[in-house]
């Protein structure tokens, strides 16, 4: 059996920087993944893989190997903060990136028959915000319901004395209601931690990671949501460590990846965020600014749902 090589090699061309973990793993997995047939489709896949991004100096590591929709993304993490389980309304702020897995066809197929077309089920919002609250709908106030993960940590985060817990753990996988949830989540468990006072990390579990698609919006996703959980408790952004169990490559993304693989990362672009809120639901996609993101042009990948 080839060996892999280590993702934790971020040299490429005697050139460092971070990207070149990404890109190391794209090709580790084109030169030694087992194809699998996996629910929605052929894939080359390893398992087990992990990755390390400097947030310092409000550096934020959007893939420039290629250009990133950064503000879906941001979209997409804003409406996890507010709890919001609602596919038409990020339609409304035109992201569709859930449109396959909020369909009638797909919400019958799991079972869901009982959900409006739109409506996600208890995803990833429900639980970082309302944590094993009896779902009923999108449009149902949960407020003062189940475990609100989120504000757990932040009002940890702000006391002095309680930021260096060890215990500020966010979940999105509630075996209790998976079976209700449009798709399981794929990133499933984040932890926030702090040293030296003030500078705080965040670490991720991912149990399935699309490399071509999805792993940069959750490279950027988690590194915004740290950048903002800083701002919001006055402390500084520090590393973002992403592990991976489940690697996978569609069989028609390899082409794409494989033209990715010889382009030269450029410096990842700074994140500022403009305001300060008192509450943690009330920032907007306005209050933040990315300077100085330069990348290659798109690669077309299809989505899998």
């Amino acid at each position: 059996m080839l060996k892999r090589t280590s993702i934790v090699n971020k040299t490429k061309n005697g050139i460092i920087h971070d990207e070149h973990q990404y890109i190391n793993l794209i090709s580790d997995i084109l030169n030694y993944g087992s194809l699998e047939e996996s629910r929605n489709g052929n894939t080359y896949t390893v398992f087990g893989a992990s990755m390390h991004f400097s947030l310092e100096n409000k550096v934020v590591p959007f893939i420039t190997t290629k250009k990133l929709a950064w503000k879906t993304c941001l979209r997409e993490l804003l409406w996890f903060i507010k709890g919001d389980t609602s596919n038409k309304r990020l339609n409304q702020q035109n992201v569709n990136i859930w449109n396959g897995n909020a369909s009638r066809d797909f919400l019958d197929s799991r079972g869901l028959n009982y959900l409006e077309e739109g409506d996600l089920g208890p995803v990833y919002g429900h639980q970082w915000r309302f944590f094993n609250a009896d779902y009923v709908n999108c449009d149902t106030d949960y407020t003062g319901k189940g475990i609100d993960q989120l504000s757990y940590i932040i009002n940890s985060l702000k006391n002095p004395n309680e930021r260096n817990s060890r215990r500020l753990v966010m979940s999105a996988w509630n075996p209790c209601q998976l079976e209700q949830m449009a798709l399981p989540p794929c990133h499933v468990l984040c932890q926030f931690n702090v040293i030296n006072g003030n500078k705080l990390s965040c670490s991720l579990y991912q149990r399935s990671g699309d490399i071509g698609l999805g792993v940069p919006f959750n490279i950027a996703s988690y590194s915004i949501l740290t950048h903002l959980i800083a701002h919001h408790c006055n402390l500084e952004a520090s590393d973002f460590y992403y592990y991976l169990g489940n690697c996978h490559i569609y069989d028609d993304h390899v082409e794409p990846l494989k033209e990715q693989l010889n382009r030269v990362p450029y410096d990842f672009p700074h994140l500022e965020i403009t305001e300060l809120c008192d509450n943690i639901n009330d920032y907007k996609e306005e209050m933040f600014t990315i300077k100085n993101y330069n990348f290659h042009e798109s690669i077309k990948m299809n989505m899998r749902k």
